[in-house]
């Protein structure tokens, strides 16, 4: 079994998906296809997510009888004594990275920054 999420990816990225997997929800594909297969469309999804974030979940001979893989997630895969657990980002250590966003990125509208971070003229 293998499960695939998408978020905020292109829409032909997820067309060229359903031609394998089947769409349950959006962003949401599953199937069983072979494993040389599920490693050609993972390459695919990490080519052409674009600004998206991907994940990757599927079924292996494990301990934990699955595996999974990000792409563009701030939450990573970690190894802990042969289980695969997920690493969060401390909130404590992002606030004081100075490498994380202040503030809204440059390309945004007016509009779009008074929604997001209140405010008026």
């Amino acid at each position: 079994m293998t499960v695939i999420v998408l978020t905020n990816c292109p829409a032909g990225l997820r067309g060229f998906l359903t031609r394998w997997l089947l769409e349950i929800s959006a962003g949401v594909f599953v199937g069983n296809p072979s494993a040389r297969i599920r490693d050609v469309l993972w390459d695919e999804v990490q080519q052409y997510a674009g600004q998206g974030r991907a994940l990757l979940a599927h079924t292996n001979n494990s301990e934990q009888g699955f595996t999974f893989r990000t792409h563009d997630h701030s939450w990573h895969p970690t190894d802990h004594e042969g289980v695969t657990l997920i690493r969060r980002p401390d909130p404590a250590t992002r606030a004081t990275d100075p490498a994380s966003e202040s503030g809204p990125p440059s390309g945004w509208s007016r509009a779009a920054k008074r929604r997001r971070f209140g405010g008026g003229r």
